[in-house]
């Protein structure tokens, strides 16, 4: 990388952004179907209506972008973690497990998501390690379901802040509201948890790790050695993103590979040692006033919460 910029603490630089999660799907005249995960969309223009999202220059899927009339941005729903997985990994039929329908152009629109835009395709910028393509908007679904995001290596979903309140145009901070919200349980448990986590968080990336890392080491402190392919659906993060995360570990010397699996290594364990005792003070700080069998209790109702259909 040009300029002595760090390529890995670039991205995670860049990785503080706070996205939205589309895939990016398209058909070209001889039948050819390619489908990206991609959070680099964005609007550019209402008049014509034009966006735009980025590509790789190495990705096998540019000979039929390129050549294809439209292409369909489909913006992912918050239960579509899956969805954005199975088309960031590498493989040969992307579409023959996942439902679609033809668009205009014959772009594949996928079901269920938060909001879909067929595109004409508009132009292609050269962009470094990447082409930008630009699309003309002639179609578009609002389907008004809460989006998925993403954010530091992680998914993450949209919620009203709930230390704020929206009174038109004014958006002034929240104080704890007298009457039936403020027996809400949603209302509560967000409250909770921002507060929790402003906190914390800080604290955290203070020891010199991310979101998705600290998870990763929480994990691996706890199971001697674990499998690349299993560490997606416990750290919330990207399958494209894993291998990503367990190579910053291993820079900074925190993670060993043995085999294919990854183990913590001594200088990791220590880390390791320290976010618990970070995550257990501060816990002992906000939980100071309850007991022991109520803290249990406490920690049961999340458990239970936490697994309900």
């Amino acid at each position: 990388m040009s300029n002595d910029i760090d390529a890995r603490a670039f991205r995670r630089a860049l990785g503080n952004f706070a996205t939205g999660v589309t895939v990016i799907t398209a058909q070209n005249s001889q039948g050819q179907k390619v489908g990206v995960t991609v959070n680099s969309f964005n609007s550019v223009s209402l008049d014509p209506p034009l966006v735009l999202w980025s590509l790789a220059k190495d990705s096998n899927s540019f000979n039929v972008f390129e050549s294809a009339s439209h292409f369909a941005i489909n913006i992912l729903a918050s239960d579509q973690i899956e969805l954005s997985n199975h088309f960031s990994r590498p493989q040969e039929e992307k579409f023959a497990t996942v439902s679609w329908t033809a668009g205009i152009g014959d772009c594949l629109l996928l079901p269920n998501c938060a909001g879909r835009f067929q595109c004409e395709s508009y132009e292609r910028i050269d962009a470094g390690d990447h082409w930008i393509f630009l699309g003309k908007v002639v179609a578009f679904d609002d389907l008004g379901r809460a989006p998925l995001c993403y954010h530091q290596g992680s998914y993450s979903i949209v919620s009203t802040h709930p230390g704020m309140e929206n009174k038109g145009d004014l958006i002034v901070p929240l104080s704890m509201p007298r009457g039936r919200l403020r027996e809400n349980i949603y209302f509560l448990m967000l409250r909770a948890l921002n507060n929790y986590q402003s906190a914390y968080l800080p604290k955290q990336e203070a020891l010199g790790t991310s979101i998705s890392e600290a998870r990763a080491i929480f994990l691996l402190s706890d199971n001697p050695e674990l499998f690349a392919d299993g560490i997606p659906e416990l750290t919330n993060a990207p399958q494209s993103e894993v291998i990503e995360i367990l190579e910053n570990l291993r820079d900074r010397g925190w993670l060993a590979q043995e085999g294919k699996g990854y183990a913590l290594t001594e200088k990791g364990q220590l880390k390791a040692a320290q976010l618990w005792a970070l995550a257990d003070s501060q816990a002992s700080i906000i939980f100071k006033d309850l007991s022991a069998e109520e803290m249990g209790h406490f920690k049961q109702t999340l458990r239970n919460v936490g697994q309900h259909d």
